[in-house]
């Protein structure tokens, strides 16, 4: 067992899409102090999994660190898209589609003359005047 499982249980259990944090509430939850790189660099708090021993704490409870406030010492865990459950999927329409809502705002807006073949270049003479 490492000490960060403590964390990763904690975040496990919990249903919320936002987990924020206090470096010190982390450091309650573990029983022993965070190192000193934590909080002088906050690449510490990145989700590549190889990065630490902590961010496999993070990553396998279903969360992903965002806002690392590294002056006021502060972290907010964010439920990962892949471990959200259909139902709260469904609940929200960005995560329905997957798309921004603007997508497709502009279709139909566009037309093309016809005989005008998109795949040919629009000048075809463009490069000429560099051949020189």
């Amino acid at each position: 067992m490492t000490k960060y499982e403590p964390l990763g249980e904690f975040l496990s259990k919990t249903n919320y899409k936002r987990v924020p944090m206090t470096f010190e509430n982390i450091e309650k939850l573990i029983h022993d102090v965070l190192p000193p790189s934590a909080r002088k660099h906050r690449a510490w708090w990145s989700n590549n999994p190889s990065n630490s021993v902590i961010t496999f704490a993070w990553l396998n409870a279903g969360y992903k660190t965002a806002n690392v406030d590294m002056a006021d010492e502060k972290v907010t865990f964010i439920k990962r898209e892949d471990r959200v459950s259909p139902k709260e999927r469904l609940a929200d329409p960005l995560k329905r589609v997957g798309r921004h809502p603007a997508w497709g705002a502009l279709k139909g807006t566009t037309i093309v003359a016809e005989g005008v073949d998109l795949t040919q270049p629009a000048d075809p003479d463009w490069g000429k005047v560099y051949e020189d």
